[in-house]
């Protein structure tokens, strides 16, 4: 059991070695260019500036447990946003654009949320949740720039904003909010952090998260 337990520790430490050198080699494509809405731990808010509790969610665009955790809390999370009290966090990272036969999805589709996030702020949640809900396969080539872009049009993102997605204008600020993010001590996605603090609940079943959030 000890040799097992090691293994495996060891394991996960080699992972995460792995994803954190393959983001560091990243190269910048262009200057950084912030989003008005970044906060400065490299996060998208949504939600009322008052709001007393922040949920951070970090996130992967190609990753199947994130697929997974947006399909049971999205709703739970747009009402509480709706409602005021509370403000929502996106952490969009690209660190399993490996998985994606070398079409860069988790790059693109971060870029393209970014780019609605700075442009058209209104529709940023349900385009996120359009992404998820039509998912690619980890391990696949993603969803082309042409499919995003009907994505988001059919979220209600305007053209003018549609048009820019290929610019990869926010690719930097991407990868450095990536490189951040494991920095601080992330280690996988989905992770859920309610005012700071990283929360233990079941993040693939309707509720519980819900419960925790309204708890605060």
């Amino acid at each position: 059991m000890g040799i097992g337990g090691a293994i495996i520790v060891a394991l996960v430490a080699a992972i995460v070695v792995a994803v954190l050198t393959a983001t560091k080699d990243t190269k910048a494509e262009g200057p950084l260019v912030t989003p008005a809405a970044a906060t400065a731990n490299g996060g998208i808010r949504v939600g009322a500036a008052g709001a007393g509790t922040t949920v951070a969610v970090y996130l992967d665009y190609m990753c199947p447990f994130c697929g997974r955790f947006e399909r049971a809390n999205s709703a739970d999370l747009g009402a509480l946003v709706a409602e005021g009290g509370v403000a929502l966090e996106l952490h969009p990272m690209s660190f399993l654009d490996h998985a994606s036969n070398g079409a860069e999805y988790s790059t693109r589709a971060a870029n393209a949320v970014v780019t609605v996030a700075d442009r058209d702020a209104a529709h940023l949640l349900a385009f996120n949740n359009a992404l998820f809900e039509n998912q690619p396969a980890e391990g696949g080539s993603g969803l082309d720039d042409t499919r995003i872009a009907s994505l988001a049009a059919a979220a209600g993102v305007p053209a003018t904003v549609i048009s820019t997605f290929t610019d990869r204008t926010y690719v930097p600020w991407i990868q450095q909010a990536t490189r951040a993010a494991f920095d601080s001590g992330i280690t996988g996605t989905p992770t859920v952090k309610i005012n700071g603090v990283a929360t233990g609940v079941d993040l693939y079943t309707a509720g519980p998260l819900r419960a925790a959030i309204t708890a605060r």
